[in-house]
C-alpha cells in the first residue's frame, strides 16, 4: 500500500515533467499567466509583483505575490501545481536575507525596493589571438594576463595598432 507522501511524490513528478516551473525564490519578481475562464472562453491574465513567500510541500507547495494596483497592495497566493498556473517567469532576481518577506506590506515607495541579485558568470571565451599573424617589430607590447579556475589566458595587444585606429577614428 502506498503512503500518501508516495502519491503526492509521483503526481508532482508528473505535473514537472508537463509544465516548465522555474527555480525561483522570495524576492524575485514573477510574471504569473493565470487562466481565466469567462463562460466558454479562456484567457491568460497575468499578475506581476514580487514574490514575498514561498511554501515547498510537495503537492501542496504555493507561493504569495504581491503587487502595488493604483496605490493599493494586492496579495494573491498561488498553488504551485495549480492547472490555472499557465506560465510563470522571473523577471529579475532579489537580493534577500529572508524566506518570508512580510515587512513589506507595512513598506510604500523607495524604501519597498529590493536590491537586484547580479548572477555571475565563470569562464573567459578567447576565440582569436590579436599579434599571431602580425610581423615582428620594436614597439612596446601591452600583456594583460586573465585568470580563471581553469587555465590562465594572456593576451598581447599592439600599442602602435591602437593609436593608429584612433588617428582613424579622428
Amino acid at each position: 500500500m502506498k503512503n500518501i507522501e508516495d502519491i503526492n511524490r509521483s503526481i508532482v513528478k508528473k505535473i514537472s515533467a508537463e509544465k516548465k516551473i522555474p527555480e525561483f525564490f522570495a524576492g524575485d519578481s514573477l510574471k504569473v499567466g493565470v487562466r481565466i475562464y469567462e463562460g466558454k472562453r479562456e484567457r491568460i491574465q497575468y499578475f506581476e509583483g514580487v514574490c514575498i513567500a514561498k511554501k515547498n510541500r510537495d503537492i501542496n507547495s504555493s507561493f504569495t505575490v504581491r503587487k502595488i494596483s493604483f496605490g493599493e497592495g494586492v496579495e494573491r497566493t498561488f498553488s504551485l501545481y495549480s492547472p490555472i498556473i499557465g506560465s510563470i517567469k522571473v523577471i529579475r532576481s532579489g537580493k534577500v536575507r529572508r524566506a518570508k518577506l512580510y515587512y513589506l506590506r507595512e513598506r510604500k515607495g523607495k524604501s519597498a525596493r529590493i536590491v537586484e541579485k547580479i548572477k555571475k558568470k565563470i569562464g573567459v571565451d578567447v576565440s582569436e589571438k590579436i599579434l599571431e599573424n602580425q610581423p615582428a617589430t620594436n614597439t612596446t607590447v601591452n600583456e594583460k594576463k586573465l585568470t580563471t579556475k581553469s587555465k590562465t589566458i594572456t593576451s598581447k595587444v599592439n600599442l602602435e595598432t591602437k593609436e593608429e585606429l584612433k588617428k582613424e577614428k579622428k
